[in-house]
């Protein structure tokens, strides 16, 4: 499996310069090997550069100034407005836990690729995708037999 670090800076660099495609999701051994864990891992990182490109927004409300003035130092920010409400703006990863070690442990100390595993399980055996339509099914059905004919397949 390739490093974490490894596949967000691979995606994040291209990103930063203005590229629109992530290559490699799911790929390991250098595209060797799919793994459908990874995906979900890669999806993740996808999302995370997303929301690093699209930038951090800096304003009066963002740097909560006022706040800062009012509340003072050595004082608590945590419970003001504007600090839970930019909180939640943050990226919030699924997979990567962000939980201090004795929730993780006391919830059973999965790491990354064991929930991203799962959650690949979960997907797969949850799909049901949406019946094609008989013109469609027969469309395809004849491309195939063409090209079948083409190779010489019987």
């Amino acid at each position: 499996m390739q490093a974490g670090h490894e596949k967000t800076l691979t995606a994040l660099l291209p990103a930063l310069a203005g590229a629109n495609l992530i290559y490699g999701a799911g790929m390991t051994e250098s595209g060797v090997t799919f793994d459908a864990a990874q995906l979900v891992i890669d999806d993740e990182i996808a999302r995370m550069v997303m929301f690093t490109v699209a930038g951090i927004g800096v304003d009066d409300d963002s740097l909560a100034v006022d706040d800062i003035h009012a509340v003072g130092p050595f004082s608590d920010f945590l419970s003001l407005d504007a600090t839970m409400r930019h909180m939640r703006e943050q990226s919030r990863p699924a997979m990567f836990d962000r939980r201090v070690r004795e929730e993780w442990t006391a919830e059973g100390s999965l790491d990354a690729y064991e929930r991203a595993r799962r959650k690949a399980c979960e997907i797969i055996e949850g799909h049901r995708p949406p019946p094609v339509e008989p013109e469609i099914a027969e469309a395809m059905r004849g491309v195939v037999e063409a090209a079948d004919r083409e190779a010489g397949v019987d």
